[in-house]
């Protein structure tokens, strides 16, 4: 912070992860020393963070990163309740929809501008945990949509070419659309540079900061076609607009690769045994690192550096932008002639000239971009010279001589010569943008007292610029949020605890819910593709005496508002809440409401926040293991819990569609068909295993864990923990499979079976959330790898 400061520059702390109970007393202590030390704002995920950086330290402002989910002015309206200042909006975000927020929020915006794209909405992957027992959402994303995956429709392979790659997007490149992003409300624009190199941060921040000038001056950006290329050499999978201007499913993922390859620099024209002959677009010089199109294994590529140019067999250390055809040679070994063909693509992937400038750019003593600095100057003969400074963050610093000046015998000061002495700052962080002189009485102004008050004042201004504000660190907050009142249970006849434990189903068919309910199960979750369905599932339901609450979409954007009124047509029991909008929406309904997983609930203050919210049980996050989840049924009512005791982990949630990139000749869900409709689709990954995918009500699809994982072996030591409330989630299942498994769970919960023989029976993976931590067997992080 200090080194920020010094250079006038904000600085934030990453603390977008989630925490769990027993983790907090530790983060209690970082969070005190982050605002002790001055830092700007920190970004948060975890509700419960949130609720403790506040406590101890009001003065420290939240800023809510996207792993939050906010995609809509009716999520950031219930987040803004925990004190946010800024709300960073999901990748997913067209420029419309964050206009149309911005109309309806002063929540000040920030978006992502540039770098790479994960295909699942931030906050809602739960890939890595799923397939690895890594969690995305504590920063150990295993990158599995940068794997290559076959589609399955209706049970048959589809030849889909070269396309392989079916959720791995082009990298964010959205520098042309800055003057929109500016008029639709974005007040900060975010480039993404996680495990990026020195070079790639100067490189980026350059262009950008050239075109934010651009738009803020003319309106327009218009980037040269050299600042483009040099940035797609720091780092590139192609450069697209991501959802900035909406949905284009095909242009958004080609799913022909899915690693980094710099810039196009021509093809091969002639295979020599040690050398390639390329047709150039580009220029090339020795040294370049080269990559070719295609590669001996899926996902691989062979590369190397330029050894040897030779033009018309004379060596040359470059090309010239007429060269159109080079003989490249290599270093002995890197490249297997053999693999190569006339054709093939060549990239260009690193360029060290280009690399040797940036670090020049960064690496020297003086800064390359120093603070503007408004200083006063006021000379009168007779009077001691005073210098006054103002930074543009507006900190002042003052001084003034010890003796009276003289009047001047012959060159009297003026403006002309006190500018440019009092101008010299270099090796400071400043530089001077206006100058006010008042000059009386024909003084003499010595040169050496004008640098003596300059070097005063500035090293004042560092000195402020580097000390940090006051704020009241609160060391208590911890224990204070905890002993807070936990607020009384709801008790209507709808929703009191069990006298025994309770079985609930989700559905995701018509099927599924007469034969749950057939069954004899009277608590039902519907979650459908169809909205128009819902009526019916209740209908269904009531024949049985059972009750059906509505699963909200996991994602609520703009005009989406609508969905949850269609909803008041034929009531449901309650909704299964997966968004802070459904949340308010029941609140505002007097609906009874279940927070759902997607909420990330993962510790104690979250969940009493939640539980503040109006929701009557929580689902607690997946990312919990069992000894996690433990700790978070110790430390709140069991009553307020809601356990999922067997699923089919949702693995990506995706704005992008599948289903219209491959199976349809449109674009977007306004052209595409609705292939979802019709079509059964699953994705085999490369160890075989076909998982299944599912489009929402919103077309958004959901990538669904083929094989489903049973908390069974689990289940005693939650009811003697008083765990009450207990989930089963069907995904596939026809009616005798639905009854087949509900029978296994009710056997289970009265304690006819043991928790061993449960997951057994069903084939299912033994597992509490994603892992049963110390107790479950190591599983290969990258086994889809």
């Amino acid at each position: 912070m200090s080194t920020l400061h010094h250079r006038g520059v904000l600085g934030y702390v990453t603390v977008n992860t989630l925490a769990f109970a027993n983790e907090l007393a530790d983060l209690e202590r970082i969070l005190a020393r982050i605002a002790q030390v001055g830092v700007d704002a920190i970004l948060v995920q975890d509700f419960g963070v949130a609720r403790l950086a506040r406590q101890i330290c009001p003065q420290l402002p939240l800023h809510a990163s996207t792993q939050m989910t906010l995609t809509s002015a009716e999520t950031i309206a219930v987040a803004a309740e925990l004190g946010i200042s800024r709300v960073v909006i999901p990748r997913e975000t067209s420029v419309k929809e964050i206009a149309k927020i911005h109309s309806q929020t002063d929540m000040p915006l920030e978006a992502f501008i540039h770098g790479a794209l994960c295909v699942a909405y931030s906050g809602q992957c739960l890939t890595s945990e799923s397939l690895g027992g890594r969690s995305a959402n504590r920063g150990q994303c295993a990158q599995a949509c940068r794997l290559p995956y076959e589609l399955i429709c209706d049970g048959e392979d589809q030849d889909l070419g070269d396309v392989r790659y079916l959720l791995s997007p082009q990298d964010l490149a959205g520098y042309a659309l800055i003057p929109e992003l500016i008029e639709a409300g974005i007040c900060s624009l975010k480039i993404e540079g996680r495990l990026k190199t020195p070079e790639y941060v100067a490189n980026i921040t350059a262009h950008y900061r050239n075109a934010i000038d651009q738009a803020m001056a003319d309106g327009v950006v218009n980037l040269p076609a050299k600042a483009v290329d040099d940035m797609q050499l720091s780092f590139s999978r192609g450069f697209s607009q991501g959802w900035l201007n909406g949905c284009d499913h095909k242009e958004l993922v080609p799913g022909k690769d899915s690693a980094k390859r710099g810039i196009l620099l021509g093809s091969i024209t002639e295979v020599k045994p040690h050398s390639v002959i390329l047709e150039l677009q580009r220029t090339l010089a020795r040294g370049d690192g080269l990559g070719f199109a295609g590669g001996r294994e899926e996902g691989t590529q062979q590369g190397g550096r330029v050894f040897g140019l030779y033009l018309d067999g004379n060596s040359v250390d470059r090309t010239t932008a007429k060269d159109t055809e080079i003989e490249v040679v290599f270093g002995r070994g890197d490249i297997d002639f053999d693999e190569l063909h006339v054709g093939q693509l060549v990239w260009k992937s690193d360029d060290p000239d280009l690399n040797r400038r940036l670090r020049r750019s960064y690496g020297g003593k003086d800064p390359q971009r120093c603070q503007p600095l408004d200083m006063q100057v006021t000379a009168i003969a007779g009077q001691p010279l005073q210098v006054t400074a103002t930074t543009a963050s507006g900190n002042t610093a003052s001084d003034s001589g010890t003796e009276p000046l003289q009047v001047a015998r012959n060159l009297p000061a003026t403006d002309e010569m006190i500018r440019e002495k009092i101008g010299r700052l270099g090796g400071s962080s400043y530089e001077l943008r206006q100058l006010s002189c008042r000059i009386e009485g024909s003084p003499m102004v010595p040169v050496s007292m004008i640098n003596k008050l300059r070097r005063s004042v500035v090293e004042n201004l560092q000195k402020q610029s580097v000390t940090p504000e006051h704020r009241e660190v609160r060391t208590d907050a911890l224990k204070t949020l905890r002993m807070a009142p936990a607020g009384e249970v709801r008790t209507d006849a709808a929703q009191q605890a069990p006298t025994t434990e309770r079985l609930t189903v989700l559905c995701r068919s018509l099927e599924q819910i007469s034969a749950a309910a057939e069954f004899g199960i009277k608590h039902l979750y519907a979650d459908f593709q169809d909205i128009r369905l819902y009526g019916e599932a209740i209908r269904l339901a009531s024949e049985h005496q059972a009750e059906v609450m509505i699963a909200s979409l996991r994602i609520q954007k703009p005009g989406e508002l609508g969905l949850f009124n269609v909803l008041r047509r034929t009531p449901p029991a309650g909704m299964l809440c997966r968004n802070l909008a459904a949340l308010a929406f029941c609140r505002e309904q007097g609906w009874p409401a279940i927070v759902d997983f997607s909420l990330n609930v993962a510790n104690d203050l979250s969940a009493r926040w939640m539980h503040s919210l109006g929701a009557q049980r929580i689902t607690p996050s997946y990312d919990l293991n069992r000894e996690q989840l433990m700790a978070l049924i110790d430390a709140v009512p069991a009553e307020w819990l809601e356990i999922v005791v067997h699923q089919h982990m949702p693995m990506f949630h995706m704005e992008h569609c599948v289903f219209c990139s491959v199976l349809s000749e449109g674009t977007n869900k306004t052209n595409c068909g609705r292939p979802c409709d019709t079509h059964v689709v699953s994705l085999r990954d490369r160890t075989g295993v076909e998982h299944p995918l599912q489009a929402d009500i919103a077309c958004r699809n959901t990538l669904y864990n083929a094989v489903p994982q049973s908390a069974a072996e689990a289940v005693s030591d939650f009811k003697k923990r008083g765990i009450q409330h207990f989930r089963v989630e069907l995904l596939e299942e026809n009616a005798a499979d639905t009854a087949s498994i509900l029978q296994t769970y009710q056997e289970l919960l009265a304690g006819h079976k043991d928790g061993a023989s449960v997951w057994k029976e069903l084939k299912a993976l033994n597992r509490v959330g994603v892992t049963r931590g110390t107790m479950e067997s190591k599983r290969d992080p990258l086994a889809i790898i």
